[in-house]
């Protein structure tokens, strides 16, 4: 009998059971539902701690929503308006026919329960809704949001995310977060074990982060209790006040080949049961500063996968080695 092939060796190895090198949400959810699943933005009209003075002023350095918001996406609408020509225009797109509706732009629990009840509520009340994804700072649940939380997830499929970008409080403090890493750890061990999906965000490329910090966080990350995370490269977006710092003393931004293969060593570190939403940031042209690759994102995503298969490594590859001997119980 011949040798299983690569290919099959990887599928009967891996709890993702795909030909993937990476856990790949994508996969997951078209798994868990059967058919495609596809997220539809809006805006409820939120602010954040560190834009209206109660944290800090003028919000995170990077951060203009405008550069990554869909057009569909108007807070001058009702979430059901939002939601309903979010369906229609991704229905026709994607031939999707199950959506998640992802409270997007800025904190999207920075209100008072019975606001965010409101919302939520609203929104889980079209009929082709199975769930929320909310985007959050760790700094804004508390304790009586998580449990409102947590009784949404016995019906619906929710999901937290909590923006980290780093887990170095310098780099926090030098992007104007005004929150900690612990202040992050604590949300997430909040969260944990109550049926709620946690996601977290990652930036690779910030200043004054070298590479081997960069890849220390994979293995930081992977000691806590989330299911998924997004991996983006710093982009200078126009009109931020990263733009301005950009234009006074320019910093080194990642170039395609590096961050090809930071990606690489970053997922070879991470434990491989969390699932991979996002493997790049991508932001307009026209509102983009650097760095300037000339590729979209579904260009830059196959690129890491086929460099994972050059190297014949894998998304927790070296994390096994040093955890479990390399075998997966």
């Amino acid at each position: 009998m011949p040798a299983p092939s690569a290919t099959q060796h990887r599928t009967a190895l891996f709890p993702w059971g795909t030909h993937r090198r990476y856990n790949a949400y994508v996969d997951y959810l078209r798994e868990k539902y059967g058919n495609r699943v596809q997220k539809v933005s809006v805006d409820a009209g939120f602010t954040c701690p560190n834009r209206d003075g109660t944290k800090a002023w003028g919000g995170c350095t990077y951060c203009n929503n405008v550069s990554f918001v869909p057009p569909y996406c108007n807070p001058g609408m009702s979430i059901s308006e939002q939601v309903a020509a979010g369906v229609e225009y991704l229905s026709r797109r994607y031939k999707a026919d199950q959506f998640i509706v992802y409270f997007q732009a800025y904190t999207n629990t920075y209100a008072p329960l019975d606001h965010l009840k409101r919302l939520y509520e609203e929104a889980l009340a079209h009929p082709q809704v199975i769930g929320l994804s909310i985007g959050t700072r760790p700094d804004c649940v508390d304790e009586a949001k998580i449990a409102y939380l947590e009784s949404l997830a016995r019906e619906y499929y929710i999901t937290i995310e909590y923006g980290l970008e780093s887990i170095y409080n310098d780099s926090l403090e030098r992007l104007n977060r005004a929150q900690t890493f612990e202040e992050w750890e604590a949300a997430v061990h909040m969260t944990a074990g109550r049926g709620i999906h946690i996601c977290s965000h990652i930036i690779l490329g910030l200043p004054g982060e070298s590479q081997e910090q960069m890849l220390q966080e994979a293995e930081v990350i992977s000691r806590y209790p989330i299911d998924y995370l997004k991996i983006h490269h710093l982009h200078v977006v126009k009109k931020t006040i990263l733009a301005a710092e950009y234009k006074r003393h320019p910093f080194p931004l990642l170039g395609y080949r590096e961050y090809i293969d930071l990606v690489v060593r970053f997922l070879e570190r991470l434990r491989p049961d969390i699932k991979i939403q996002r493997l790049v940031g991508e932001t307009h042209p026209r509102h983009l500063i650097g760095p300037i690759w000339g590729v979209r994102a579904d260009v830059v995503q196959r690129d890491i996968e086929k460099e994972l298969a050059r190297r014949d490594t894998f998304q927790g590859k070296l994390y096994l080695e040093t955890h479990t001997n390399g075998e997966i119980s």
